[in-house]
């Protein structure tokens, strides 16, 4: 049975999985129309050449990143919620991301996820610079936890490790602390804490 006409959309998704498995110079539109089953003239007809596919993957990515839908029943419950699908989708697609900062479009791709931000901010009361402050100390929290979290998964393996440098004996005064330090992180746990703690002292208000 011959299959529906191939798509824009299909092309863009099957170069968006390609990406996010091998990275961008797995991308060629050979290797593409092979994962397709189509011709390469085909490619090259719904998308143009290589450079204007990476081109139209890029927008892609920002548009799909541009999809905050913050949840809640408070500024800072919705907040966390932000967080939390920044970090999901900055994970998600750590190649494509990349290819959107070579371009110089990151601000462009923040933009949606800033103006959750603000209207959760004004939503607390925050107004003028105080607000602006806390949009960027949240969105720098987000993006810094993650690359710190990205380079611990990159580096080498580490001797001795974190887990062997803490026992009993390393914090006499605070055994139940070393043996908490002795247990592998809990990445989700601890951005979770850092967003929270960060978000509650800037909605604060004074005298709070």
């Amino acid at each position: 049975m011959a299959r529906n006409p191939l798509t824009r959309e299909e092309v863009l998704e099957a170069a968006a999985s390609l990406v996010r498995r091998h990275g961008p110079a797995a991308l060629t539109m050979r290797g593409l129309a092979a994962d397709l089953g189509t011709a390469v003239t085909s490619i090259y007809w719904h998308v143009g050449n290589r450079e204007s596919l990476l081109d139209a993957l890029v927008e892609r990515t920002v548009q799909e990143m541009g999809a905050v839908r913050p949840v809640g029943r408070t500024p800072a419950a919705r907040i966390l919620s932000v967080a939390r699908i920044l970090r999901r989708e900055l994970r998600g697609r750590p190649h494509l991301i990349a290819m959107v900062h070579e371009r110089g479009l990151t601000e462009r791709m923040f933009l949606p996820a800033q103006q959750a931000l603000v209207h959760e901010v004004h939503a607390a009361g925050l107004r003028g610079a105080r607000a602006a402050d806390a949009v960027r100390a949240i969105q720098f929290q987000i993006v810094g936890f993650l690359l710190v979290e990205r380079n611990r998964e990159r580096s080498p393996a580490q001797s001795p490790a974190e887990g062997d440098l803490w026992d009993p004996a390393t914090a006499p005064d605070d055994p139940a602390l070393a043996r908490a330090l002795s247990r592998p992180a809990d990445p989700e746990r601890l951005f979770l804490l850092s967003v929270r703690a960060l978000t509650e002292a800037l909605l604060a208000r004074p005298g709070d």
